[in-house]
């Protein structure tokens, strides 16, 4: 059987790692210099509380080669065959890394990596659905087939309250041209290749909540979906209710944005996720 490997800003579930039987690898916030192992030594709730109190920005790092080769190695023990579906390439060195990774293993496995070109459950819905493949005896290019179709169906769309922290961490991207007009602005803003770019832009919370259910009940063959939070999980189960009311039999997982992209996204983000069926 093939071991699925991600990184902790897939944001998935507890519960569904370990029914999945996934490997997550955690990225890292620093507060100064106290370093914290992203969702692991620091949960949602304590860093966006500490993320809206402390004079200490907090800034992300991406797990080291050696984390990696240590990871792949343990589980060379017991698998012959490993799929990594890492955070975009874009948007983090932590893809670059696991490639480094496997060049310092010391025991023999096939590793295949794969950029996944997304992010938080984007990249999350993704994983399960190679994981659930993976755990019915599927192949690595089965899997590998998969992603290829799967990822141009993963649609990803995001609100924030600022843009103030993903400008200060570099990651806004072709979101850059916001900025000069973001007072009173709730900008929405999607994952794609890779990259963060603008989709619209509304004048207030209500009616971004508002256009990310429109832009939801827009899918007429939905496979699952996600709403993610940070510090605001009301707002994100009332916004679940309503998709559940349109999507009754559709899988809906409701997921705290991880440290990492919080420190990038401020604690008001509000995202969701549509992967359409084949």
């Amino acid at each position: 059987m093939v071991r699925i490997v991600t990184d902790s800003v897939a944001d998935l579930p507890s519960d569904i790692i370990q029914e999945l039987e996934i490997t997550v690898i955690p990225l890292y916030v620093h507060f100064g210099n106290e370093t914290y192992k992203d969702r692991m030594e620091l949960a949602g709730y304590d860093f966006y509380h500490r993320l809206e109190s402390s004079l200490i920005l907090p800034t992300t790092s991406a797990p080291s080669p050696g984390a990696f080769a240590k990871v792949f190695d343990e589980l060379a023990t017991k698998h012959t065959e490993i799929m990594g579906i890492f955070l975009a390439r874009k948007l983090s060195a932590t893809y670059d890394a696991a490639v480094q990774g496997v060049k310092l293993m010391k025991r023999k496995c096939q590793v295949e990596l794969v950029d996944s070109t997304l992010a938080v459950m984007g990249q999350g819905l993704l994983v399960m659905e190679v994981a659930k493949k993976a755990l019915a005896g599927a192949s690595l290019d089965e899997l590998a087939s998969i992603i290829s179709r799967s990822i141009p169906r993963i649609y990803v769309r995001v609100t924030l309250d600022t843009l103030k922290y993903l400008a200060r961490g570099g990651r806004i991207g072709k979101a850059q041209a916001m900025l000069g007009s973001m007072l009173n602005i709730n900008p929405i803003l999607g994952i794609k290749n890779g990259e963060v770019f603008p989709s619209t832009m509304t004048r207030s919370r209500a009616k971004a909540v508002d256009w990310l259910y429109g832009f939801a009940a827009k899918f007429h063959k939905v496979k699952a979906l996600a709403v993610e939070y940070g510090n605001n999980v009301a707002e994100a189960k009332a916004l679940a209710k309503r998709l559940t009311s349109i999507f009754p039999q559709v899988p809906l997982y409701l997921s705290n944005v991880s440290p990492v992209i919080g420190t990038h996204a401020g604690p008001n983000v509000l995202a969701i996720t549509i992967l359409e069926e084949d």
